[in-house]
């Protein structure tokens, strides 16, 4: 480093050069390990080939993905054709009918392309990690993501005995959430989902709004002791 400093004020003094205020020394080290010594601006480094082309091939494959996830998307389905599938589905499955349709009225508005922040997908709003554990392939087909939620919400009704509430706070914040807080958690997000799904499934006129209910038996209404609301058609 002292042969280099020596050599370059050698070389200012043989060229009658004095460096003013303005004029200024800088050094950095080149793309070559040599260490530089300039009065200019010191040129930028150009990026290294290898950065270029991973950068490529990042973006290529976003592209890729993205056309994939395009091609998987459902095209414009007949209204009647995905209320049939809801009918079919939840009766083969033993759930009403009824409370699927208000599920998919909440989760997606019957949007089939339907997809959250979080990565849900379809009708039925299935995340990746729970589509795949039901076996859901293609989130985006309406009748595997109809299955795969109606599947999942039976499962949930079983597990808390046919409470209905606690079952729509654990599809929409999880079991573990609706165990750990002993009922629905105090979160207002499953608190206001929890509200406009049993508003959708009991509000008069449901079953002409939302899918049918035939052969559905009735839904009733009561509290329990300790300040439960329990539905239930037993």
């Amino acid at each position: 480093m002292k042969t280099l400093f020596m050599t370059v004020a050698l070389c200012l003094a043989a060229g009658g050069l004095v460096p003013s205020a303005h004029a200024q020394l800088s050094s950095y080290v080149d793309e070559h390990g040599n260490v530089v010594y300039t009065n200019a601006d010191r040129p930028a480094r150009r990026k290294p080939e290898s950065d270029k082309s991973a950068t490529t091939q990042d973006a290529k494959a976003k592209t890729a993905q993205t056309a994939a996830d395009s091609s998987a998307l459902p095209k414009s389905i007949n209204p009647d054709v995905l209320h049939q599938i809801v009918q079919e589905t939840a009766q083969k499955h033993d759930v009403d009918p009824a409370l699927v349709s208000a599920v998919i009225s909440t989760e997606s508005n019957w949007n089939t392309s339907a997809l959250s922040r979080k990565g849900a997908r379809g009708l039925m709003q299935l995340v990746p990690e729970t589509a795949q554990k039901l076996g859901v392939y293609n989130a985006w087909d309406p009748q595997q993501n109809v299955d795969g939620g109606v599947r999942y919400l039976h499962m949930l009704l079983d597990r808390y005995n046919g409470d209905v509430p606690l079952a729509l706070a654990a599809y929409n914040a999880g079991p573990s959430a609706v165990d750990r807080w002993g009922g629905v958690p105090n979160y207002p997000e499953t608190r206001e989902y929890v509200r406009k799904v049993t508003h959708t499934y009991l509000q008069p006129g449901s079953a002409n709004q939302s899918g049918s209910r035939s052969g559905s038996r009735p839904i009733y209404r009561f509290a329990t002791d300790d300040g439960r609301v329990i539905f239930t058609n037993e």
